[in-house]
């Protein structure tokens, strides 16, 4: 059999390649005779840094702020080509470097790490840079990262506003002057598959907000304050990004980027399948090994798992899911072109138990797969 294994990460646990390597591991012990291919994945969010990498290319490490503005040690990717950079947003920016649920603030979180290491990836002579979202901390609408790079914010007295999404209605003058003309010869590719607009009932503050620790009341005013800077964009720049689909990822990072950068929005998960080999692997495929900690209603929305199957039917290949836990209707799941999905726990046991052996049970439940899949053999 040829065996394409491609899964997302298990949060809090495994690394997506660590995730594919176990279940490598579980398919050689069944002792099935079985050629494979190792593709680990991510959608643009945390992770996405590694999906790249892994194939080859370089980590960049540099020292920016993280939300609330402290010192932090992030990292940008060099892809083999030396031209291409990935930026994941999380690992300045996102919810996984505040250390509590206090610290969680979108009022004051700010993105302006990730335009630190944008404008370092811009320095090392890069043309072309895929920005992931995902898994951020923030809904400035990407006016930190913005001012990072050089565009002015400043209020009626001539001031920088204070960085954070609350602090957006003090915004009265929007200069892009300051913007690097290096930026007009870099493709800049937003690797997302969040469908939200930047504003409104399904946008960025309403959906994304509470996520990152906003109270209702200020749901409304980030969504007011996120009006007032991209309607201030539009009038001043005549850069209109209130209503594109996609702008709203990542506290609206997204429509930030389009606004100024011309950045353009791509399938997170195509991106890096394509860039891993896997639409190459795929029509010689038997079968396709996908994964990730939980498949529940947010996997059926479109994560990387979904996207994955997705591929993979178009090509008549079928595919299995091995998950930690399982929270989505059989259905559901198997209509959306995933045909079975086998959980790694095998006995009541806790979160925290099935986190520190999530290798040993992902290794054995790839191994009962292997022995499943040599029955008629």
């Amino acid at each position: 059999m040829k065996i394409i294994i491609a899964p997302g990460a298990f949060k809090q646990s495994l690394s997506a390649e660590a995730v594919a390597q176990a279940i490598e591991r579980g398919i050689g012990r069944s002792g099935l005779d079985a050629q494979v291919m190792l593709a680990p994945i991510a959608d643009g969010g945390n992770g996405t840094l590694d999906a790249f990498l892994a194939g080859g290319g370089k980590r960049v490490t540099v020292t920016v702020d993280d939300p609330l503005g402290r010192p932090v040690e992030a990292a940008y990717g060099v892809l083999d080509d030396g031209e291409t950079a990935v930026i994941e947003m999380a690992l300045a920016s996102g919810l996984e470097l505040l250390q509590s649920p206090r610290q969680l603030n979108p009022m004051l979180a700010s993105t302006y790490g990730t335009g630190q290491l944008m404008k370092a990836a811009l320095d090392a002579g890069v043309k072309r840079m895929i920005v992931g979202m995902g898994g951020s901390a923030t809904v400035d609408g990407g006016a930190g990262a913005l001012q990072a790079l050089g565009v002015a914010l400043t209020n009626a007295y001539g001031e920088n506003i204070p960085r954070g999404g609350g602090n957006l209605d003090k915004l009265f003058l929007v200069d892009a002057q300051g913007l690097d003309p290096r930026w007009k010869k870099v493709e800049v590719l937003i690797a997302s598959d969040v469908e939200n607009t930047a504003l409104g009932k399904l946008g960025a503050a309403a959906v994304f907000g509470p996520q990152k620790g906003a109270t209702p009341e200020q749901v409304k005013m980030l969504e007011a304050n996120l009006s007032h800077f991209f309607t201030l964009i539009n009038a001043q720049l005549g850069i209109d990004v209130r209503s594109v689909r996609g702008g709203g990822a990542a506290g609206a990072f997204s429509a930030g980027l389009m606004a100024f950068l011309g950045a353009r929005i791509e399938s997170g998960i195509d991106l890096i399948l394509q860039h891993s080999g896997f639409v190459d692997w795929l029509p010689e495929a038997d079968l396709v090994i996908t994964g990730e900690g939980q498949i529940d209603s947010q996997t059926l929305g479109g994560k990387g798992p979904l996207g994955v199957a997705r591929l993979a039917k178009e090509h008549g290949v079928p595919t299995i899911a091995i998950v930690g836990g399982l929270n989505a209707d059989d259905k559901e799941f198997h209509d959306a072109g995933i045909q079975a999905v086998l959980p790694i726990v095998t006995k009541p046991m806790s979160l925290e138990e099935a986190i520190s052996n999530a290798a040993e049970l992902v290794e054995r439940a790839a191994l009962r797969l292997g022995y499943i899949l040599q029955i008629g053999r």
